[in-house]
């Protein structure tokens, strides 16, 4: 009986709470992500690089004769080196929005643990002072 407690225990913890409502949080951050580089990102460097589509770009495993990749695929196995290219810039952009998000926490934390100075208290002349005349009397 004891395990089932403690699991309901952990389970209702601040900190599974908080890991759950990341994850979804972070799913819907990597949809957006997805949406910016294929509709923003990728046409400007598509731009750049004279129209080049990344995600078309594969070698060909079988002789296929076309440069189509629906067609290809259709010819036998190929290898989608373009998918990574866009993997890869996709993993690129999201370590840095977490970066700058992270970032941007912890110098906000950093300021709100500023603590209020000590008082400052005698001196050590001034203790002393007052275990000399303690002991006068």
């Amino acid at each position: 009986m004891g395990f089932f407690s403690d699991f309901k225990a952990s389970l209702l913890k601040g900190d599974v709470l908080s890991l759950a409502t990341a994850v979804v949080i972070g799913g819907a951050f990597g949809k957006i992500i997805g949406s910016a580089v294929d509709d923003v990102i990728m046409p400007i460097i598509g731009l750049i690089t004279g129209g080049v589509d990344f995600t078309q770009k594969f070698i060909p495993l079988h002789g296929q004769t076309t440069d189509i990749l629906v067609e290809a695929k259709k010819q036998g196995a190929v290898l989608t080196y373009g998918n990574l290219v866009q993997a890869i810039i996709n993993f690129i952009i999201i370590a840095f929005f977490i970066f700058v998000i992270l970032r941007y926490a912890d110098k906000t934390k950093k300021k709100e643990i500023v603590a209020p100075a000590a008082p400052a208290g005698p001196t050590q002349e001034e203790l002393l002072i007052q275990i000399r005349d303690l002991l006068k009397k």
